[in-house]
Parts: structure tokens; sequence; C-alpha cells
């Protein structure tokens, strides 16, 4: 009883499969639109600023990057008085 209802709820949905969205879009005349024009333009701006804010961070503003202290940090002597 369920299946052939289930059946006849998703004839009626009318879902398109993606190659049959495919095939529509590409029938379609493309025209260019803001992405076409400035996508690449912008993701390589965007990439490279951000590698140079990197670049600028780890260098020149002089955080010590949690480096290891052994070798250089050693006990104090043992005050008993």
């Amino acid at each position: 009883m369920m299946f052939p209802l289930a059946r006849i709820i998703l004839r009626s949905l009318k879902i398109r499969s993606i190659q049959q969205v495919r095939a529509r879009q590409s029938h379609r005349k493309h025209s260019p639109d803001f992405h076409d024009k400035y996508g690449n333009a912008l993701l390589v701006s965007g990439t490279t600023f951000c590698i140079v804010a990197w670049i600028f961070t780890t260098t020149q503003i002089g955080i010590k990057w949690n480096l290891s202290p052994v070798g250089r940090v050693t006990p104090k002597e043992w005050n008993d008085k």
C-alpha cells in the first residue's frame, strides 16, 4: 500500500535529474556575469592579500611562536636562607 502511494507522490513532484538540468542550461546562451568577469581576479587578489598578511604577521610583529625552551632555560640555584 505504501509503495504505490510513494511512487505516485514522487512522480507528481516532477523532480528533474542533474543531466536534464545541465542539458537545459547548455542550450541557453550564456552571457558573462559578475563572476565570469571578475571572479578569477578577486580570487587571486584575496589569496595574495591573505598570504601577504600572514607573512607580515609571522615576520614583523615580534610574536614568539611558542619556540621550545629546551637548552635555553636553566634552573635557578636553590636559596636556603
